[in-house]
């Protein structure tokens, strides 16, 4: 599927840090009991997915055994079929099973967000929509889980409530009009996106002559979306600012509502509806 950057190497070594300290606590009296001899592993996946998540696997492994070998057989974004030895690891006994979980947690739910995605940017394919996430993420995983929703092919959102103006209901209703909660914005941040969600028709005409930078038709039914896709690709907006679909939205019906002509849709469930992929470390 697609490429993304990876995010910094701080960034997931904060996650990694988090994650092996809630599991390993002062330490694993378990592995304890083993000889720390070399060992060797393979990682199984057991379900058709996309892998996505490899940096924080790596990580959790490295972070106890520095000199562990992994022996990746697929690429970060392949399609993996059920039953495919994904790696190889040569290393520590104790660090492999110690790191086991976590790295195994990271993989599983990274995998899971990848592979939805996919589906919902195939499900669109050809149509010219883009598939966005949500901040509807796992607490502390936000940056991980927008960057597998990149890894499955499709687009973030902002990533917080600092990087984008996002005017909602409640913003709107706060100022009295969107052309006036539009005027603040743009006043106090003249640099940042501008997203503004509209109501009704009346409202999203208002968004249009104000400008902004996408227009989020939230919950609109089918017939209320077409016509907001004539108004903003008519004559005088011709189609110049985006509009976003959101609210609901599932593969069912996600074709139709692209082939209805909408910019983006929106889908919180590629980061909180996680099925986590199936996979397993096996010493030996």
């Amino acid at each position: 599927m697609s490429s993304a950057p990876t995010p910094s190497e701080a960034v997931i070594a904060s996650d990694v840090a988090a994650a092996l300290a809630e599991d390993l606590g002062g330490g694993d009296v378990t592995a304890a009991l083993l000889d720390d001899a070399p060992e060797r592993a393979r990682l199984l996946c057991k379900e058709s997915c996309i892998i996505a998540g490899r940096p924080w696997f790596d990580a959790c492994l490295r972070v106890l055994d520095p000199q562990v070998r992994i022996d990746w057989r697929c690429a970060e974004g392949d399609a993996i079929s059920a039953g495919t030895v994904v790696a190889i690891l040569e290393g520590q006994r104790r660090a492999l099973v110690s790191a086991e979980r976590a790295a195994l947690n990271f993989l599983q739910t990274l995998s899971g967000t990848a592979t939805i995605t996919a589906r919902y940017v195939d499900a669109v394919r050809d149509t010219g929509t883009r598939i966005l996430d949500t901040r509807k993420t796992l607490p502390g995983l936000r940056v991980a889980q927008k960057y597998a929703v990149r890894i499955g092919g499709g687009d973030n959102h902002r990533m917080g409530l600092f990087d984008a103006v996002m005017l909602k209901e409640n913003h709107i209703r706060a100022f009295g009009s969107v052309a006036a909660a539009i005027a603040q914005a743009r006043r106090l941040h003249p640099a940042l996106p501008l997203i503004v969600e509209v109501e009704t028709q009346e409202e999203l005409r208002a968004a249009l002559e104000t400008g902004c930078t996408r227009i989020l038709i939230d919950d609109f039914d089918a017939d209320a979306r077409l016509e907001a896709v004539r108004i903003a690709k008519a004559a005088p907006f011709d189609g110049r600012i985006p509009l976003e679909v959101s609210g609901g939205v599932d593969l069912r019906q996600v074709r139709a509502i692209a082939e209805g002509g909408v910019d983006c849709i929106s889908i919180g469930a590629l980061t909180k509806h996680v099925h986590a992929i199936d996979f397993s470390l096996k010493l030996g």
